[in-house]
């Protein structure tokens, strides 16, 4: 069997959401956050499956059944699970896709360890989701594939990597190597282990990257996404010098795209708000806008140069941003596998 990461815009057979609840850090101002994971269900439900887990599967059912259609309702799974926090991108599976010699295709959910970006926050139910939820998913036939087992003495937030689908996978060293990660492996000890678990071909590191504000040290998904087509689309504070430096597999150079940088506030704060933490799905990119007419109209319009193909659906990501998060970080992808 070959392993490789799929790219985000390859297909997907689901999207992850790990649903908000009255014991999260969303309390204050639950209805309001409640609404926007709704927004986000009903975008991804128009052309995907949603994997929603949630201490409360009930009441998220019946507020899902409120908003969508019976034929989005028939695209929701509700996993009830008890949960820290809502951040799936990085408690969610990290899913490899294998193929064998006569085309067979499954899947392989790597269930890496979540410590509260480096030990800042309680995550010990958080880490339990991606085993407890896809192995019933899996032992369901829902999915086709297993769960990858000894990748829980690493830690790895799918935050923190974007993969080309062509075996590259990128960081950021301000985050791989933040405190309370993996030390005391060294640079060099941690890329071989990306590339071991990831089977990945190379590691690339950015050593620029990191939002003011942002809990995570760095993620990449807050300043750097691959795109199709040998395209980066980046922001600031990534250093667009280091990005022009950087050559695909095949020797050729990334064409790069700007995005805008957005100014939010909140009681005095100013937060790490990005358009880089889009989520592309099946046919659109769900892109977080600020309430910033110009600029959220300038970033739709370049996230939609770089996926012509696809439908460019806004989502008001102000109130996510006020736990220092956006669209990408409250989602996990899981790709397709083909059907023979």
């Amino acid at each position: 069997m070959r392993y490789r990461l799929p790219a985000e815009w390859e297909p997907q057979s689901m999207v992850m959401l790990t649903w908000p609840h009255q014991d999260t850090d969303w309390a204050p101002y639950l209805d309001e956050i409640t609404r926007t994971y709704v927004e986000m269900a009903d975008a991804i439900t128009q052309y995907e499956k949603l994997l929603v887990v949630t201490p409360n599967p009930v009441e998220v059912g019946a507020t899902l059944s409120k908003h969508l259609s019976s034929r989005q309702m028939a695209q929701v799974i509700i996993s009830h699970c008890k949960t820290n926090d809502t951040w799936a991108r990085d408690h969610g599976p990290i899913t490899l896709m294998g193929t064998e010699n006569d085309g067979l295709q499954k899947l392989l959910c790597l269930d890496f360890r979540f410590n509260g970006w480096g030990e800042k926050f309680p995550a010990e139910l958080d880490n339990k989701i991606t085993r407890q939820v896809f192995k019933e998913l899996l032992d369901d036939e829902v999915l086709k594939g297993d769960i990858g087992s000894g990748n829980d003495d690493f830690v790895l937030e799918g935050g923190s990597i974007e993969s080309d689908g062509k075996g590259t996978i990128f960081t950021t060293e301000c985050c791989l190597m933040a405190p309370n990660r993996n030390q005391p492996l060294t640079k060099e000890e941690v890329e071989q282990e990306l590339l071991l678990r990831l089977k990945a071909k190379r590691v690339i590191w950015l050593q620029h990257g990191a939002l003011a504000g942002d809990d995570t040290d760095g993620h990449i998904d807050t300043t750097v996404r691959i795109v199709p087509d040998n395209t980066i689309l980046f922001c600031y504070p990534a250093d667009k010098r280091e990005l022009k430096g950087l050559r695909t597999l095949d020797g050729k150079q990334y064409r790069l795209m700007e995005l805008p940088l957005p100014t939010v506030e909140y009681d005095g704060e100013e937060l790490p708000a990005t358009y880089a933490n889009f989520l592309i799905i099946n046919g659109a990119v769900i892109v977080p806008i600020y309430n910033i007419p110009d600029m959220d109209a300038k970033a739709c319009e370049i996230i939609q140069t770089a996926f012509p193909d696809r439908k460019i659906i806004p989502i008001d990501a102000t109130t996510i941003v006020r736990q220092h998060g956006s669209i990408h970080c409250c989602t996990m992808q899981v790709p397709a596998i083909k059907e023979i």
